[in-house]
């Protein structure tokens, strides 16, 4: 039997070398070539994207949707605001369901895949059931798309058809497949994360700094940062916090923190490069994620292949990375007292974070690791295309 071959049907991919856009595919897709599949990748265009390029030996074909200049949908995790907030934005949705749903069709026909791989069931998977086509279909959802049809009742008919059209459904976490199951019953769904970058996150010795705590994430309400400054606020004063990222609740929350008597405690680092992630989840002494909804919580992951705890609230996919067995703690989500008393639980019990940190990693190893996460899909394409024949 020749290699699979398997399509990629996706709005989130490396746009080049270190970019984060879906950098999870990207690693996903390098899995599988390395087990012998070939993998191509069509996703949206966007400001100067060429139509078609290789990226590490990743085929990548790229469809425009919108006049040049007007392609933004796509790469930025911006694509719900930008669409519920401008006629331009419902437009430009339009164009790529149109556009995307042709490209579909000549893929298929060009690249003849054995399995169509739909991340996200919108807007990848509409696509794929909008081409028509006599292929197997992989979804998978990975969290804004499950909130998306939670929070969007009218899109619960076209769910339920993605849903059906597919011979395998995953997603990336149990409370997911579980927010998933509740609006398609009949739809057997199965938990399979994305995978990680092990070797960037590494084990790689770091003095930690007592006391310096860290989130990473987007500055908005979804990742509870005000959660977090209140918290702060309540905990022992040598604690002190790095917050990485930018959001549209930036503003809001530094004048916060100011009000809170916060600005000595905490270093606000913005955007920063991927690759100098790994050096300040080492010299973190925890990582705190106030996140709720989420999806699975990737830097949860990260911070553990890094050797560092993690502090999380009890909501979305976060449980199922984040356990006392290995040094996480859990609190109620929306309980900032309770955030603010495990900080102070885990400042207390420095001593004992490089053996949580070690337990930890060995754990997201066996889970996370690209080739285990690859030889999972492989299985899954093939119960895909018996089922078909």
């Amino acid at each position: 039997m020749s290699a699979r071959r398997i399509l990629f049907v996706t709005h989130a991919y490396p746009r080049h070398a270190g970019d984060g856009a879906g950098s999870f595919l990207h690693r996903l897709a390098l899995g599988l070539q390395a087990g012998g599949l070939t993998v191509r990748v069509l996703a949206p265009s966007g400001p100067k994207l060429p139509p078609a390029e290789s990226l590490d030996g990743v085929e990548i074909r790229r469809f425009r949707y919108a006049p040049a200049g007007m392609e933004s949908l796509a790469y930025t995790g911006t694509m719900a605001e930008q669409v519920l907030g401008s006629l331009s934005g419902k437009g430009a949705l339009l164009g790529m369901l149109t556009a995307g749903t042709m490209a579909v069709r000549r893929m298929i026909d060009e690249f003849a895949p054995d399995v169509v791989h739909a991340h996200w069931w919108f807007p990848g998977g509409l696509l794929a059931l909008g081409a028509d086509r006599d292929v197997p279909l992989v979804t998978t959802m990975h969290g804004s798309d499950v909130r998306l049809a939670r929070k969007v009742k009218l899109v619960h008919p076209l769910f339920r058809r993605v849903m059906a059209r597919s011979a395998a459904v995953t997603a990336v976490s149990s409370w997911l497949a579980g927010e998933a199951r509740a609006m398609a019953p009949k739809t057997a769904i199965t938990v399979a994360p994305m995978p990680v970058d092990t070797q960037l996150f590494s084990a790689e010795a770091t003095p930690r700094i007592p006391g310096r705590f860290l989130f990473v994430g987007r500055l908005n309400a979804q990742k509870g940062v005000r959660d977090l400054l209140e918290a702060l606020s309540w905990a022992p004063a040598d604690i002190t916090l790095d917050i990485v990222g930018e959001g549209e609740d930036e503003v809001a929350l530094k004048a916060r923190a100011r009000e809170l008597g916060l600005d000595a405690r905490i270093t606000w680092h913005g955007a920063v490069a991927r690759d100098a992630l790994p050096a300040m989840y080492r010299r973190s002494q925890s990582v705190v994620m106030p996140s709720q909804h989420e999806g699975l919580g990737l830097v949860a992951v990260e911070a553990q292949l890094s050797r560092t705890p993690v502090i999380a609230y009890r909501s979305g996919g976060l449980p199922d990375v984040v356990d006392p067995q290995w040094g996480g703690r859990l609190v109620p989500a929306g309980d900032v007292r309770a955030l603010a008393d495990a900080m102070a639980a885990m400042h207390a019990s420095a001593g004992a974070v490089g053996g949580w940190g070690a337990s930890a990693r060995s754990v997201m190893l066996d889970r996370f690791a690209p080739g285990v996460v690859a030889q999972g899909y492989r299985a899954l394409y093939d119960r895909a295309v018996a089922a078909r024949d």
